[in-house]
């Protein structure tokens, strides 16, 4: 019996430090980490198409600050073919963000062709909102740093419930949700919104 003790009293420690040794055993090193995505500076090739594509863009804006359909339709309509001729495979920038880019710029110029083929004011700035959102993706996408853009934020865009974004060259705030002829506010609530942030962001 005690023959059986020592040996198993010896199985125990045996495997003790056959565990420590294991436990103990350095991690293997780690990988290098994933390489950061870069966007080179743009040319000014491009910087000229996307400024062709704010303005555009703005005049847009504008019009919905008037509440002119018909001048909102043909500032969507120049807005879509400036987009369709922006040189985003020219981007010194790596492959995943040239994809990302090109995605966006494609739904961009879609949003702006289906813009026109919208009922009424309220449909064309439901339209104009989600415009918006492509365009900012694409700013943000292609590091655009040819001007300063401001993204401003109405909480109060769609049946006074419902926020909508815009993009302005200027902090002021002129609202193109709510406008200067709205039948219930009139131009009351022109200056309704707040500048959520500025592009370009800090390059490092």
């Amino acid at each position: 019996m005690k023959k059986f003790i020592l040996l198993a009293l010896a199985f125990a420690v045996a495997g003790f430090f056959a565990y420590k040794l294991l436990s103990d055993k350095p991690a293997a090193p780690a990988g290098p980490p994933p390489a950061a995505l870069h966007v080179g500076k743009a040319s000014s090739q491009f910087n000229t198409a996307f400024a062709d594509v704010l303005t555009q863009y703005y005049a847009l804006k504008d019009a919905l600050v008037d509440w002119d359909t018909l001048k909102a339709d043909q500032a969507a309509y120049a807005l879509s073919a400036k987009v369709d001729s922006l040189p985003v495979r020219t981007l010194q920038a790596d492959s995943d963000i040239v994809k990302t880019a090109l995605s966006l710029n494609a739904s961009l110029s879609s949003e702006a062709k289906a813009f026109t083929g919208e009922a009424g004011i309220e449909n064309r700035r439901r339209a104009f909102n989600m415009l918006t959102d492509e365009l900012y993706n694409l700013v943000m996408t292609v590091n655009y740093d040819g001007e300063k853009i401001y993204h401003i934020k109405c909480p109060m865009a769609f049946k006074e419930t419902e926020e909508g974004y815009w993009l302005s060259n200027t902090p002021q705030v002129v609202n193109p949700y709510l406008g200067n002829k709205h039948p219930k506010f009139k131009s009351s609530m022109l200056s309704c919104g707040e500048v959520m942030d500025s592009l370009p962001l800090v390059r490092k």
